[in-house]
């Protein structure tokens, strides 16, 4: 596999820099308005609205026939993100940002290493090895040393 553009990698590495950050304005927006669900509905729209104005800009707008081919675990990504921000709305405040933080990265390291081994949802097949596994236990053992301290 050639080097990857050095974009590729800092793309990564700012929009994981930016998960804390959105954790923080999203628990303060739930605080704001008394409710993490309302909260998570104000970035989603917000979001949406973003997203519109760039498709429509872009002329980057689905067919009808491209929506009917989906099937339901197509439009389970959105579910997800909900998922994770009313998690993040409600658990990160309570809990801190590096904590927080290192339970999800665990948590997305987890599911990427099965999403790997199984080549599932569009990944190629990668089995999982001992590095991989001595990997996701030390950060098993980073959770642990952030709790305790």
């Amino acid at each position: 596999m050639p080097a990857p553009i050095w974009w590729l990698l800092a793309l990564p590495f700012v929009a994981g820099a930016c998960l804390p950050l959105q954790a923080g304005i999203n628990g303060q927006l739930a605080k704001q308005v008394s409710s993490v669900l309302a909260a998570s509905l104000i970035s989603f729209a917000v979001g949406t609205l973003a997203l519109m104005i760039l498709v429509f800009a872009q002329r980057e707008i689905p067919s009808l026939g491209a929506l009917k081919g989906l099937t339901w675990w197509h439009w389970s990504g959105g579910l997800l993100g909900v998922m994770f921000i009313a998690t993040a709305a409600f658990a990160g405040p309570k809990v801190g940002a590096v904590l927080f933080m290192v339970l999800v990265i665990a948590g997305q390291l987890s599911m990427a290493v099965t999403l790997d081994h199984f080549g599932w949802a569009g990944f190629r097949e990668a089995p999982i090895t001992a590095g991989k596994l001595g990997g996701l236990l030390l950060i098993i053992a980073g959770i642990w040393l952030i709790r305790r301290s």
